[in-house]
């Protein structure tokens, strides 16, 4: 019942609705600067198309320590260095079809920022079914 209240009433957006993917683009750096930029240019590119985006979500960062001795035989002060990394992680999802995807990600990646795509294979028709048959039960 609920597939059918669904339905598209147009015959043309069957075959456009049937193209979408959910995509997620997973961002990773060092440098926060240099991943807000990056996370801006995909958002701003994406809405130029007109695309559903839901981000950026910024997940906590990652802070590794380590802390080793300064002096390398073992003998004299005890003295301690302490070194830290930050690793900032942002997500992104899109809504299209992979060759939009592939244009929007085109952009220039500044320099030591680390991106994933994700593609979800379930197309738009594909959870309308779930969703009906869900309800039947």
């Amino acid at each position: 019942m609920a597939y059918a209240a669904m339905k598209p009433t147009k015959p043309g957006l069957e075959e456009s609705q049937d193209q979408i993917h959910k995509i997620r683009i997973t961002l990773s750096s060092k440098h926060v600067k240099n991943l807000e930029k990056v996370c801006s240019d995909l958002v701003r590119g994406a809405k130029d198309k007109r695309l559903r985006v839901k981000g950026p979500v910024r997940m906590p960062t990652k802070v590794l320590h380590i802390t080793t001795r300064k002096s390398p035989c073992g003998e004299g002060t005890n003295t301690w260095d302490r070194f830290e990394l930050r690793v900032h992680k942002r997500v992104i999802d899109l809504y299209s079809s992979p060759d939009v995807v592939k244009q929007i990600t085109s952009i220039t990646i500044e320099p030591g920022v680390e991106v994933e795509q994700i593609l979800n294979l379930t197309t738009f028709t594909e959870v309308l079914i779930q969703i009906s048959e869900r309800t039947k039960n």
